[in-house]
């Protein structure tokens, strides 16, 4: 990792206290919420939780090997493994594994240095928000994510907001250009990051202007 991609203090200590704090979450769900299905589209929560310990538990040359077996799809083997550890792992060792790994220095390979936060807040986010859990993303979190948006890193993401200004309600923070779409921080930087939100999560400006359909599943 070179200096210029390597995580901030402040992003590393962000980190751990968000994996920390979702372990927390995670221990009191119920066996029906940890069933339910979360914002990644065909994972439940169980499946959401047993990938973000993944980066903990698999080395460079395990990487190597489990994209070698899915040949070559990234997202082929991120969907196998997800379910192959959520039936290996009980609950309470999934909650454990981010728990115990707290300050453990993964981030998504190629990721610029914000992206392990982003990895754990989103993912969390996949899981409280589907579920209706009240949990909030602190803003310090929220805006060391929300300033590292770059357009490549909505391409990737599949997130096209193209005529759309995303306006948070709850913090000073604004991107793009047209027809304003207000919501919480948090569930915005869920848009950035391609996620489907669910119906009434978001709201179209004063101006009269709706949500695109392209934002609510």
């Amino acid at each position: 990792m070179s200096p210029a991609a390597a995580p901030s203090a402040a992003v590393l200590r962000a980190t751990a206290a968000e994996r920390r704090e979702l372990a927390d979450v995670l221990d009191t769900l119920t066996p029906a919420q940890w069933d339910a299905p979360s914002l990644c589209a065909g994972w439940g929560v169980r499946e959401v939780a047993a990938h973000m310990s993944l980066g903990f538990r698999t080395s460079l040359p395990g990487f190597a090997a489990e994209l070698l077996k899915a040949r070559g799809s990234l997202h082929r083997m991120t969907d196998r493994t997800a379910r192959r550890d959520a039936a290996a792992f009980t609950t309470g060792q999934l909650a454990a594994l981010l728990r115990d790994h707290a300050h453990h220095p993964w981030k998504p390979p190629a990721g610029g240095p914000t992206a392990g936060l982003a990895h754990d807040v989103v993912h969390g986010l996949d899981i409280t928000v589907a579920l209706g859990h009240p949990r909030r993303v602190p803003e310090d979190r929220l805006r060391l994510l929300l300033d590292a948006v770059t357009p490549r890193g909505l391409r990737f993401f599949g997130a096209d907001l193209t005529g759309i200004r995303l306006c948070a309600d709850d913090l000073d923070w604004s991107h793009g250009s047209g027809d304003p779409v207000h919501g919480r921080a948090q569930d915005l930087l869920l848009v950035l990051f391609g996620r489907r939100l669910p119906a009434g999560t978001l709201n179209g400006g004063p101006e009269g202007s709706r949500v695109p359909p392209t934002l609510v599943a």
